[in-house]
């Protein structure tokens, strides 16, 4: 459910990371610098101190292991919601499923965030040695009583640490015990890990669980042109805060593989792993769901706003480029719309089909191979999905130093020729059937006539318009439209749908001539197209 704030009471536990949309931003701020200052909701003071509690960090854990510890965190909520699992769905209740497993998985977790603890406490580790040794000690009720309120207190980033480490290193023990069972039902798994969604809630410096909450210390971006395009965005502060909501969301969910493929060469990584990725599952749904439903009434509402604020005596002279901006927003809104289905098709292949379940099953060797492959398909879809927005608000910012290592470049245009490929081959069969519906007599038939027109049209929305923006397709309005006109009329309308398949057949000359000139590019020389595994891949889109 989209809330209208992305930092709830702490005091009410989820299963999972709160979801939300961000704050209102203040008019005339800067969206960006907002994002980054206001999602997670700290006072002014809880700021100050936790970024200068973070510049006293070491250098080598200032970063990766906050940011490591962090994520696991939240892990711990989003874990304890099967949706966020891997796996092909289960033909059997949740509640006839045994949990021993994941529950096992999630322990590994919180051994990590203990041990990540330690090292972000640094010298103060010792007291929290002392004082859990004063604990088993102390005879008296009364004494470990007061001994225990005396270190709740959270008016520091170290307190708050180290209340942190207390509940994980107990939870720990907890859960050693319990996976020792022969079966752990979904209830005892779930309350397992809402008591540690309820202490991560609590913690006053360390809880990163709302929904597409952004850190400085994370997420702050140092490419130029991406900070310019940002600010440039048309439509008001409203639209602008939109744009950089889905440009730190793609980034911040590429710093989530990042973290994958470090942690996956750990010794016990399984718990860490899935952990991370069920983060990842959880913000990319917040961030598509969002997009799909509030990205037109963002942008409306803003230019709306821009429209009032014009004086009835420039409206004439201000109409054209009033125009010109509106036309800029249904871009944009397109462009979000099929990020959001690209990235959901992208996350729904991985967890249904590339992914291992939790369940143990797979060996090391097999587990840590699943992942790396996986990994190396969604970077370049979010990838891509950074760059055609840029594109879509006039720059190319693979030009501007965003992922411009040849690797990167590899990758990327590698993926854009197996979409290319792959939406080549979903044009060219949507013609054939349109041609053929429209030469049988029961086109009249009935809305169904119309499904096929339907599952192109959501192809098109998760892979082609992306393709349209990427590739500078020189036709992209009127084909558009063309489709646009599909939607219209309840049955086939044969004028209509016969101007459609001409458009997607031009389309279609223009995807295999841009096929062959991305495979004639620098960083793919010598590179050969994998079409098998482009079919399967294909066949996989189309299953879901």
């Amino acid at each position: 459910m989209i809330r209208s704030r992305s930092f709830p009471p702490r005091s009410r536990p989820r299963a999972e990371a709160e979801i939300g949309a961000p704050p209102p931003p203040p008019p005339g701020g800067d969206a960006y610098a907002d994002l980054l200052r206001d999602t997670r909701g700290l006072r002014d003071e809880q700021s100050r101190a936790r970024e200068l509690w973070i510049s006293k960090l070491p250098a080598d854990s200032r970063e990766d292991a906050l940011f490591e510890l962090e994520i696991l965190l939240k892990g711990l909520a989003c874990f304890a919601n099967p949706r966020n699992h891997p796996g092909p769905a289960h033909g059997t209740p949740i509640v006839a499923q045994d949990y021993r497993d994941h529950l096992a998985l999630a322990r590994d977790g919180m051994q990590r965030i203990a041990h990540l603890s330690r090292v972000l406490l640094g010298q103060q580790e010792r007291a929290y040695v002392f004082q859990r040794y004063l604990e088993m000690l102390l005879p008296d009720d009364s004494a470990r009583s007061r001994l225990v309120r005396g270190a709740t207190r959270q008016d520091t980033p170290e307190e708050s640490l180290f209340l942190l480490r207390h509940a994980m290193t107990n939870l720990v023990e907890v859960t050693s015990g319990i996976t020792r069972l022969p079966r752990v039902p979904f209830r005892t798994f779930y309350a397992t890990l809402s008591v540690a969604h309820r202490e991560v809630s609590q913690s006053a410096f360390f809880n990163p669980l709302a929904a597409l909450e952004f850190r400085p210390e994370f997420d702050r971006i140092t490419n130029a042109r991406l900070l310019e395009l940002m600010q440039q965005v048309p439509g008001g502060e409203q639209a602008r805060r939109l744009v950089a909501l889905a440009f730190l969301s793609l980034l911040r969910m590429l710093h989530y593989i990042a973290l994958v493929e470090r942690v996956i060469e750990e010794p016990r990584p399984a718990g860490l792993v899935h952990l991370v990725l069920s983060v990842l599952r959880s913000d990319a749904r917040a961030l598509t769901g969002y997009l799909r439903k509030q990205a037109g009434s963002q942008l409306a509402g803003g230019f709306e706003r821009e429209i009032l604020k014009i004086p009835a005596s420039q409206i004439t002279s201000r109409y054209d480029g009033m125009i010109a901006e509106a036309g800029h927003l249904l871009s944009i809104k397109s462009t979000l719309g099929g990020i959001a289905a690209n990235i959901r098709l992208e996350l729904r292949r991985a967890f249904e089909h590339d992914l291992p379940a939790p369940d143990r099953t797979a060996s090391i060797d097999a587990f840590r191979a699943a992942i790396t492959a996986t990994t190396a398909n969604l970077r370049p879809a979010l990838q891509n999905g950074v760059l055609v927005l840029g594109k879509s608000l006039g720059a190319r910012l693979d030009e501007h130093g965003l992922f411009d290592g040849i690797a990167e470049r590899r990758s990327i245009s590698n993926r854009l020729r197996r979409d290319v490929w792959m939406f080549a081959q979903i044009v060219r069969a949507f013609g054939a059937k349109a041609r053929v519906t429209a030469n049988q007599d029961d086109r009249w038939s009935g809305p169904s006539s119309l499904q096929f027109v339907r599952e192109f049209l959501s192809y098109f929305n998760a892979m082609g318009y992306p393709l349209l923006r990427a590739a500078d397709y020189p036709r992209v309005d009127v084909f558009i439209a063309a489709l646009s006109a599909l939607e219209e009329t309840d049955l086939l309308d044969p004028e209509r749908l016969d101007h459609a398949v001409g458009e997607a057949e031009e389309f279609y000359v223009f995807l295999y001539a841009l096929f062959d000139q991305i495979g004639q590019r620098d960083e793919l020389r010598g590179v050969s197209f994998d079409r098998r595994a482009a079919a399967q891949a294909l066949t996989l889109y189309l299953g879901d």
